[in-house]
């Protein structure tokens, strides 16, 4: 619909794990925005408020951080055996960019969530209490997605008394579980390599866990990055030489896994790979100023995304940490002591977080299966989004 040259686009609002975005029914975007390309990442650049060379996203509807950058569209299945196409974009904020290449671990649950809501679980599959098992074709990397979500009356239910470190306030618990979340092929280790050693311009040789399970992720030790591991989100984006090592990091490792052809490249790939640094358990406190001790958790672990350390932790680097583990020899199964771990707990800015992944061995390479992990969601907002008619 249009009024006073502004379109009036159904779409809600919802918080998923500790990221929130805004999300759409395919089938209620303009014709134009319903297939991919440039009318479709305006449109939801507009809707965010991008790019915004203040970076604050003041005349959208973000937050301007990575975790509330963010769009989602979802469609009925094409499918077989699953309930919705998830699609995710990833917009930045001060740059003209919507990054397609990852899925958002986060908006996972939220995205389960609102299948149910659109319509698109058959009736019949939804009990009128317990738990519907949703299941999600995660469009941006073409893996599945089963989502546990709650329901009450025939309804999802959103209130519960799950605590999720990074949001203030208890819902009902989400159970995540990402299918065999490897790369296309099934193997997580794209170099074949638990550890390569990266040259870093500016930085200098470095040993490093390149994976690809859950998002493709770049491990590194936190001493070797000046880091210790319990770091806040300020003390890493406000030392713009802090920032500048992890980009070249990032980058670097990006070359090494074949994901971008020249440095270049990275500018139009923020969303990935992740970078993530990680150290051995130690006594620190969060963000919101809860001590933790070093006997709660298994490993330290700080990520940054779309070039700022993260307030807490992506749900696919989360996966990738999970799976990383349990692989020994890897940098975070060092981190942990080594050896193999089906579950783990570790700490993050704010606070604790449990996952866990199953993994084999299988003619010389390692394979994962599924990675598991809790979060919740809820609507926050619903109604329509406006956007001027000529913005896209």
């Amino acid at each position: 619909m249009t009024t006073a040259a502004q379109l009036r686009i159904p779409a809600t609002v919802m918080r998923g794990g500790s990221s929130k975005g805004v999300f759409f029914r395919l089938e209620d975007l303009p014709e134009a925005a319903q297939r991919p390309g440039a009318a479709r990442d305006r449109l939801l650049q507009r809707v965010i408020g991008s790019p915004d060379a203040y970076g604050t996203q003041i005349d959208g509807l973000g937050g301007a951080t990575s975790s509330t950058s963010k769009c989602v569209i979802l469609a009925p299945s094409t499918r077989p055996g699953h309930d919705a196409d998830y699609l995710y974009g990833q917009v930045a904020i001060e740059r003209d960019l919507v990054d397609w290449s990852g899925n958002c671990g986060n908006l996972s649950a939220a995205a389960g969530a609102f299948a149910v809501h659109a319509g698109y679980v058959a009736p019949e599959r939804v009990p009128p209490d317990g738990v519907c098992s949703v299941r999600l074709w995660q469009a941006n990397i073409g893996k599945t997605i089963l989502v546990q979500v709650p329901v009450a009356g025939g309804q999802v239910r959103e209130s519960g008394d799950f605590v999720l470190d990074g949001v203030a306030f208890p819902a009902a618990e989400i159970v995540l579980e990402f299918l065999d979340p490897a790369a296309d092929d099934g193997a997580m280790f794209p170099t074949g390599n638990l550890v390569d050693e990266l040259e870093v311009p500016g930085v200098g040789r470095l040993q490093a866990t390149l994976i690809s399970a859950g998002i493709p992720t770049v491990f590194v030790e936190a001493q070797a990055v000046a880091c210790n591991g319990t770091e806040l989100r300020e003390a890493i984006n406000a030392d713009p030489a802090a920032l500048a090592r992890f980009e070249a990091i990032r980058v670097a490792g990006a070359l090494r896994m074949g994901l971008i052809d020249s440095p270049e490249d990275a500018l139009l790939r923020q969303h990935t790979p992740k970078i993530v640094f990680v150290a051995p358990p130690a006594d620190y406190t969060t963000s919101s100023g809860r001590r933790v001790q070093a006997a709660e958790i298994d490993l330290l672990a700080r990520a940054l995304s779309m070039g700022r350390l993260h307030h807490a932790m992506m749900g696919t680097a989360a996966v990738a940490i999970a799976t990383a583990a349990a692989v020994p020899g890897t940098l975070v199964s060092r981190a942990t002591g080594g050896g193999p771990r089906e579950r783990l707990c570790f700490g993050h800015p704010a606070g604790l977080l449990r996952v866990g992944a199953q993994v084999r061995a299988e003619a010389g390479r390692w394979l994962v299966t599924r990675a598991v992990m809790s979060r919740s969601a809820r609507i926050l907002m619903e109604g329509w989004v406006r956007v001027p008619a000529d913005s896209f």
